[in-house]
């Protein structure tokens, strides 16, 4: 695996990891919605692990990262359609998907 693939996915597993210091052990989802910081904090993080996926995918194109394409998606949506991201969407991708990402990642890091 190239350096530069290694840093990408180090950047996912920060960001990841980010995410769940900002959220703490306590995950409500109304004060997550009512919290604008922390709402935009984790739209920036999810940013970060969209742009980074797609540099892999642009760079390796063996390395498979599950729903990669659906990644990607997302962090368009929340750059390009800002003023129409779902709270209720975010969060189920914080609380559903980025834990299998994570581990998803740690495997391919300890390739």
């Amino acid at each position: 695996m190239k350096r530069e693939v290694k840093k990408y996915l180090y950047d996912i597993k920060t960001s990841i990891e980010s995410i769940n210091e900002y959220l703490g052990n306590e995950r409500d989802f109304f004060k997550y919605e009512e919290n604008k910081i922390l709402r935009r904090a984790v739209e920036r993080e999810i940013e970060i692990i969209g742009e980074a996926t797609n540099r892999i995918l642009k760079i390796e194109h063996e390395i498979v990262i599950e729903n990669a394409r659906k990644i990607v998606d997302t962090r368009n949506w929340v750059i390009h359609a800002y003023d129409s991201v779902d709270n209720t969407i975010i969060w189920g991708i914080v609380t559903i998907h980025l834990p299998k990402l994570l581990i998803e990642v740690e495997q391919l890091l300890e390739k």
